[in-house]
Formats: structure tokens, C-alpha cells, sequence
């Protein structure tokens, strides 16, 4: 098994099982306690294991090789789990937003008792530390769907914390449980912009920084005395697999032999140094 793999597969499996038994427990608290903001936030924690299984199904996905129709891989298999992820959160926030205008216009109090305050802080305590491991395997494994993952299971922690400040306040105030569940419905919507946007940019295709277009020229450069003039530069990330394209200029009297000898020169020299597959074009100076 890889170490992507392995990753993955156990993240993966510790949100399934962690998430059943938090949502069991915030949901069983929320109806207790007749709070839409816990039972909300129990949902939220039960879409969690959702994700989790879009995470092991996707990570699958995305180790398979290259084939004849999918010639680069399917890293983008994590890219698109991703955009799900952050789809799933948009339409939480919405349902979690609608529900509080409907409970602030009917002005229910909400009465906390001792079994809010358990669940919430467990729910605060175990969902940071899932976060703290999905970032944490995001980095060995170079994963962008565990990172993912980790800000679903830090919106769950950070919207818990919310939720017991309003528990402390709950007494004092009516409108306290429905504020909450739309203070939590804007942090889950913030995590799905953050979330929708990374991936969205990266499947539609995005353009190389300034620091790496002079990163690669400096680097060619060094193995040749005349100036190959490279421009023309564009990426195509495919998950773990990278392909770069990109112009150089070359005498228009030289032969294609030393041209093809200098493209594939140039296309080694990028694999050695940035690990991206090249394809370089070669055009005539003109003088």
C-alpha cells in the first residue's frame, strides 16, 4: 500500500466512524434540549462522514494509472471529490440559514441544560483533533482532498465553539439558539467559498506564478550559452502528474537534429529540477 494510500484509507475511516458517534450524540442533545443550533451542528457533523466517504472513493480514483482514455492519470478525481465537499457545505449553510430566519421570526427560547455543554465541548475537542490529523496527513500524503476533509472537520469545531459561547447565553437571551445557527450556516459558507474556489481554479486550469516562470528560465539557462528566449509557458495539473508546455527560440540554420537535441535537453532539465512534464516548441529568432 503507498503512503498516499494509507493515508487516506485512514483518515478516511476515522471520520466515518467519529462522526457517527459525535452526530449520534449532538443530535440526541439538540432534541433534549429543543436547540436547532445543536441539531444543526449535528448535521453538519453527520455530512462530515459523507465527505469522508467522497474522500476514500476519490482518493481510490485518483491512484488508478493513466489509461487510454485518461492518457495523464486521474489525479483530478481528487480535485472534483473536492468540489462535492464544498457543494455539500454550500447547501448546508443554506438549510442552517433558513432554519434560524424561522426560528428568530417565531422567537423560541431555547433553555440549555448540562447535556449541551458535554456534547459541545466533546464535539470541540474530538473534531479539532480529526482536523489536526486530516492537515497533518494532507502534508505526508500531498493530498488536496485531506485537506479538504481538515477544514470540514474545522468548521464542525470552530461552529461547536459558537455554539457554546450561545450556551453560556442562552438563558439571558430568546433569540440566542436561532443567531447561532446563523452565525454557524456563514462559517460552513466561508469553508465552502475557501474550498470551492482552491479546486474550482485548479480543474479549470491556472497560470504559472512569476516566481517559477523565472525559476525554470534561470534553471534552463544554465546549460546554455546563447538565450533560448523561453516564453509561452502553461501548466496542466493533473493531480500528482504536472504537464508543462512551453516556446524557445533557435537559430532558423540549424539543423533539426541539434534542435530536438536541445528541446530534449530542456525537457530533462525541468523533470530533474520541478518534476513537470515538458513539451517544448521550438521557433526560428528573428533577427
Amino acid at each position: 500500500m503507498s503512503e498516499s494510500k494509507k493515508y487516506i484509507n485512514r483518515e478516511g475511516w476515522l471520520s466515518i466512524l467519529g462522526n457517527i458517534v459525535l452526530f449520534g450524540l449532538k443530535y440526541w442533545a439538540g432534541v433534549v434540549t429543543g436547540s436547532l443550533a445543536l441539531i444543526a451542528d449535528a448535521w453538519h457533523t453527520l455530512s462530515d462522514s459523507v465527505s469522508s466517504i467522497i474522500v476514500l472513493i476519490g482518493g481510490k480514483i485518483s491512484r488508478k494509472p493513466a489509461d487510454d482514455e485518461h492518457p495523464f492519470g486521474h489525479g483530478r478525481a481528487e480535485h472534483i471529490a473536492s468540489v462535492i465537499i464544498g457543494v455539500l457545505l454550500a447547501l448546508i449553510a443554506f438549510d442552517f440559514v433558513i432554519n434560524a430566519v424561522r426560528k428568530f421570526s417565531a422567537q423560541e427560547q431555547t433553555v440549555f441544560g448540562t447535556i449541551a455543554w458535554v456534547a459541545t465541548i466533546v464535539s470541540i475537542l474530538v473534531k479539532e483533533g480529526m482536523a489536526q490529523y486530516a492537515f497533518w496527513a494532507a502534508k505526508k500524503a500531498d493530498s488536496s482532498i485531506l485537506k479538504a476533509d481538515g477544514w470540514h472537520h474545522r468548521t464542525d469545531a470552530l461552529s461547536s465553539v459558537v455554539i457554546l459561547v450561545g450556551i453560556a447565553l442562552g438563558n439571558t437571551f430568546w433569540w440566542t439558539d436561532a443567531v447561532l445557527s446563523f452565525i454557524v450556516a456563514l462559517m460552513i459558507g466561508w469553508a465552502s467559498y475557501q474550498i470551492l474556489a482552491t479546486e474550482i481554479k485548479a480543474l479549470l486550469g491556472e497560470s504559472p506564478s512569476d516566481d517559477l516562470v523565472l525559476s525554470i528560465r534561470k534553471a534552463i539557462q544554465e546549460d546554455f550559452d546563447e538565450p533560448l528566449h523561453l516564453h509561452h509557458i502553461h501548466l496542466h495539473n493533473y493531480g500528482r502528474h504536472t504537464e508543462l508546455s512551453c516556446h524557445i527560440k533557435l537559430p532558423p540554420d540549424m539543423t533539426l537534429e541539434e534542435a530536438h537535441e536541445i528541446c530534449t535537453k530542456v525537457e530533462r532539465t525541468i523533470m530533474q529540477k520541478f518534476g513537470f512534464y515538458t513539451t517544448v516548441h521550438p521557433e526560428p529568432i528573428e533577427w
